[in-house]
């Protein structure tokens, strides 16, 4: 009997049988301490062990083989997966995307955005790691674009963007905003001032919302979960760092087609 992990999914990606998808919380694996329990970070100083077997764990739930991942440098670069031996590639990139069955797509995160997208017609998949610099650079786009060219249809193409650190919890400098506005004047609706003099608190799931909106795509679900504040479900880089805590757990999300 599949072991079920428990997760998070999207309304308009879960009607589709042939796309299996989940955003992944912190519960129900094998590591402990600040690691507890469903760490997927493979850069993260938990154990290799308790790693390859929390990933097999939700490559599992998933009803799935394999889980391929990247090594995410907060850019914009976008891999595709053709094979099975892509898949075991980890190569430098925010960006994954595939049309091949039975390989699931991931993202780690802990507090940034992970984004899953499918064209449920053409069969073809994406997943997006969405970080202020990601997201600002075009990480987002450039996955619908790289779709595309696979024979997405833009206007088909369906996106989830999954837990992140809310607004209320990311305070940024004014510098932060200011070069922001100066690269995309339209994300002066996802700042609002802090209480603190001189900062200002950025809504990235928002933005990352606007940027999907203006790609021109079919659909774009909020899940509105805020993994800073939720600490019972998921990890967080700067819970970690506000309590000087030397590592952190990573989050997990993946979307794969049906074998």
């Amino acid at each position: 009997m599949t072991h079920k992990i428990p997760c998070l999914t999207a309304d308009h990606l879960a009607a589709d049988s042939a796309i299996r998808h989940g955003f992944f919380t912190r519960l129900g694996a094998v590591s402990s301490g600040i690691y507890s329990s469903l760490n997927c970070g493979l850069g993260s100083g938990d154990a290799p062990e308790n790693v390859r077997r929390n990933r097999e764990l939700v490559a599992g739930s998933l009803g799935i083989d394999l889980i391929a991942g990247a090594h995410q440098v907060h850019g914009h670069a976008v891999h595709v997966i053709r094979t099975l031996a892509d898949a075991g590639l980890r190569p430098q990139a925010d960006g994954l995307v595939t049309a091949a069955r039975g390989i699931g797509l991931s993202v780690l995160s802990a507090d940034c955005a992970p984004i899953l997208f499918a064209d449920p017609q053409a069969k073809i998949i994406g997943a997006a790691h969405a970080g202020w610099k990601g997201a600002l650079s075009g990480v987002a786009e450039a996955v619908i674009d790289t779709m595309q060219q696979m024979g997405a249809k833009r206007s088909a193409i369906i996106a989830a963007i999954g837990p992140c650190i809310s607004q209320p919890a990311y305070e940024v400098g004014e510098d932060f905003e200011q070069n922001y506005l100066a690269q995309d004047p339209a994300s002066a609706a996802c700042f609002v001032k802090s209480q603190l003099p001189g900062k200002r608190q950025f809504a990235l799931a928002e933005y990352v919302a606007l940027r999907l909106a203006r790609a021109g795509i079919g659909a774009v679900q909020n899940l509105g979960v805020c993994t800073y504040q939720d600490e019972a479900r998921f990890f967080s880089f700067r819970r970690a760092t506000h309590r000087g805590e030397p590592d952190y757990g990573r989050d997990i999300s993946v979307i794969a087609l049906a074998p």
